[in-house]
């Protein structure tokens, strides 16, 4: 029995700020585009409290609230949003099949993957029960709310620095806790940390408990791996910094993928090494990470792909 397939123009795989403005411009397009939106629909952005570095709102906006805009804009211009997850992809030969959850089975003339990156985290309760309440994953994003206090950062590699060495411009002091006696960062971003006189870095530690109370996170047990001694710090926020996963699992063998699993895109282009599939947002990106910039490449993948349409 031959399977039935439904063929559509553009599918766009995953829901953060990538996806959704994929979605914006490819509707706006008349491509009527099919966004699968994924395990957490909104993306990252959604376990985030404040978005205060958004342009166009002065006033800041909760992530979930954000991510539903953008979804009504989307659906506004005729995006077809689905709830749930593309489950297997064939990449071999154009057009592209698909296959979703939903058991639903798709062939493709052009997608978009904008399925994101997942921070690692320590995994801990704590951790989870304070996420959004002094737990982040991400300074860039978070820092501001820590202005003028105490925060400790968790990592030991080249985003770990540049996080400490951001959250230090901000903050009163900021705690370094490196599990080895040493840093995997280069020696550039080594140099910065210590050279920045209000960052301690404490070698030898690790995380046993974030602590806090109805108002959030008001510190942190640490022990020593040699000796096994316990310190609290007395901190308001604690930040992660030990690298992000980008969801590309099921892309693996059907696409290029660098040595860290993120898909490789052609410089200043969303283009992957497959014709008529493109890549937007922290899948493809582990440099700036930023809603904006996802919310930029996003807008970027839907005019390629029209563009590829149109040409063929």
């Amino acid at each position: 029995m031959n399977e039935e397939f439904e063929k559509i123009k553009c599918l766009i795989i995953g829901s953060g700020p990538a996806g959704y403005t994929a979605a914006i411009y490819a509707s706006r397009a008349d491509l009527k585009p099919v966004l699968y939106q994924g395990l957490q629909p909104g993306g990252q952005l959604t376990i985030t409290t404040e978005v205060d570095n958004f342009p166009g709102y002065p006033e800041g906006i909760t992530g979930p609230e954000m991510m539903e805009q953008f979804k009504t804009q989307a659906e506004r211009f005729g995006a077809d949003i689905r709830w749930g997850i593309v489950t297997k992809v064939d990449f071999s030969a154009r057009p592209y099949k698909v296959w979703a959850d939903d058991g639903k089975a798709i062939l493709a003339d052009t997608v978009i993957i904008a399925t994101g990156a997942s921070a690692k985290w320590l995994g801990l309760e704590s951790e989870k029960k304070f996420n959004g309440q002094g737990v982040s994953a991400c300074a860039t994003c978070d820092g501001f709310f820590y202005r003028g206090k105490d925060v400790a950062l968790v990592g030991g590699g080249d985003t770990a620095c540049e996080e400490a060495t951001y959250l230090a411009k901000l903050c009163n002091k900021v705690y370094m806790i490196v599990r080895r006696d040493q840093f995997r960062a280069s020696k550039i971003m080594q140099e910065k940390v210590i050279n920045t006189q209000n960052i301690e870095v404490l070698w030898n530690h690790t995380t046993k408990e974030i602590v806090g109370d109805m108002s959030g996170v008001n510190g942190v047990l640490l022990q020593n791996v040699k000796t096994g001694e316990e310190k609290k710090l007395d901190i308001h926020g604690f930040f992660v910094a030990i690298g992000h996963d980008p969801n590309t699992e099921i892309f693996k063998g059907e696409i290029a993928l660098d040595e860290t699993n993120y898909i490789i895109t052609e410089p200043g282009s969303t283009k992957t090494n497959k014709e008529g599939i493109f890549a937007a947002g922290d899948v493809q990106d582990h440099h700036y990470r930023q809603a904006i910039t996802a919310a930029g490449t996003g807008c970027m993948a839907a005019i390629e792909a029209e563009r590829f349409l149109s040409s063929n």
